[in-house]
């Protein structure tokens, strides 16, 4: 058996190479439209393009009998490097004689941004907080000014300002808008536009990327920042300032809550994260992803986003309401009216369920394949793995 098999393992290699040498040229090709796509201005993302080649490949796929979905989940991981190589520099849709200054520029997204800008050419300024000596300068020439500073000190920063170009766009990226955006109005006699862009800063593409735009003022001279994040290939999302406002109550607030509440949970239990991590399956690794996710990061961001969430009071005693309940139905053994419960809930998702079920499947799979169910996190010499 020995030298069949290794016959065998010796194709199986080379029909790796042959795939590793296929992905190389395809990564070529992307370059070239990419740079095609900079010389002419088009946005780095076509979803029309891209359920296309999907379903064109699929089609191919099932008809040579490979499975079709391991082949959308491979092109989709190539198409997800594509776009960071097509992404090293980006036509401008706006001007770049005029300056893009940045308000908490030092801060993560702020940075972030800023480097979008600059790879389409901007000359970008950074305006901190030991800088408003040097406002008016900075600010004098300015076709964008972005304020991108925590939360807390937004309304405080919107007000400091000095008088702004005619013309110049003044935006914000706060995770709340009506606030915002009645500042910058008062503040500011020319064109004004909330965003909110819905990533955090360790993106290295803004391909498929969400940011929510609600119109403040003069939409006509701020459509160049919408197309440039187009460019960019982010989504674009228009919504009113109050309508934005209550639904980051539910996406944002609620959630970062919740998980918070469940990280200190089992802090307070004492759990043993090792344990929980080796005997989970990966939906609950992906859930408790989540949770450790949010601790990882500034406890200052999310405590500003929880606080900031006026409705959110009132959801929580809703939410609590609802726990209360289904409490009360685990308490006593009432197995009918829970799946009643479950069932009443189903049928409010509808066809989003099984929807969903396709896209989490997705994920665990990609999960599944990145981390065995038995490794655990080294902590490191000299510490443990309790909550």
């Amino acid at each position: 058996m020995t030298s069949p098999l290794a016959e065998l393992r010796a194709g199986i290699d080379q029909a790796d190479d042959e795939l590793v040498a296929v992905l190389a040229r395809r990564i070529r090709l992307t370059a070239e439209v990419g740079a095609l796509k900079s010389r002419h201005g088009l946005p780095l993302y076509v979803p029309e393009r891209e359920a296309q080649l999907l379903a064109g490949r699929r089609e191919k796929a099932t008809a040579a009998g490979v499975d079709a979905d391991l082949i959308e989940d491979i092109l989709r991981r190539v198409m997800r490097e594509s776009y960071s190589a097509q992404g090293t520099d980006f036509p401008a849709a706006g001007d770049c004689s005029r300056a893009v200054v940045v308000v908490g520029g030092g801060g993560a997204l702020g940075r972030c941004l800023a480097s979008f800008f600059r790879r389409s050419g901007y000359t970008v300024r950074i305006l901190e907080k030991d800088d408003w000596g040097q406002a008016p300068t900075l600010l004098a020439d300015a076709g964008l000014v972005l304020v991108a500073v925590p939360i807390e000190h937004t309304l405080a920063v919107i007000a400091k300002l000095p008088q702004l170009p005619d013309d110049c766009i003044l935006a914000d990226i706060t995770s709340i808008k009506q606030a915002p955006l009645k500042a910058m109005l008062d503040v500011h006699g020319g064109p004004v536009l909330g965003l909110h862009p819905m990533f955090g800063p360790d993106i290295k593409s803004l391909a498929k990327q969400v940011v929510v735009v609600c119109a403040g003022r003069d939409a006509q001279r701020c459509q160049w920042l919408i197309d440039q994040f187009g460019i960019w290939g982010a989504v674009v999302r228009e919504e009113l300032p109050d309508r934005h406002d209550r639904a980051m109550e539910m996406i944002q607030a609620m959630r970062h809550f919740t998980s918070m509440v469940y990280g200190i949970f089992l802090q307070r239990e004492n759990a043993d994260l090792d344990e929980l991590m080796r005997l989970s399956s990966p939906i609950y690794r992906l859930e408790l992803a989540m949770v450790g996710r949010l601790f990882a990061q500034s406890p200052e961001l999310y405590a500003d986003i929880i606080m900031a969430a006026d409705g959110l009071p009132a959801l929580l005693d809703q939410y609590r309401s609802v726990l209360d309940g289904l409490l009360k139905r685990v308490r006593n053994h009432q197995r009918a009216e829970l799946i009643e419960d479950f069932n009443q809930a189903r049928d409010y998702f509808g066809e989003l369920a099984p929807a969903l079920l396709r896209e989490s499947s997705e994920l665990l799979r990609k999960a599944h394949d990145a981390s065995s169910p038995l490794r655990a996190v080294d902590p490191g010499p000299g510490t443990t793995r309790k909550a």
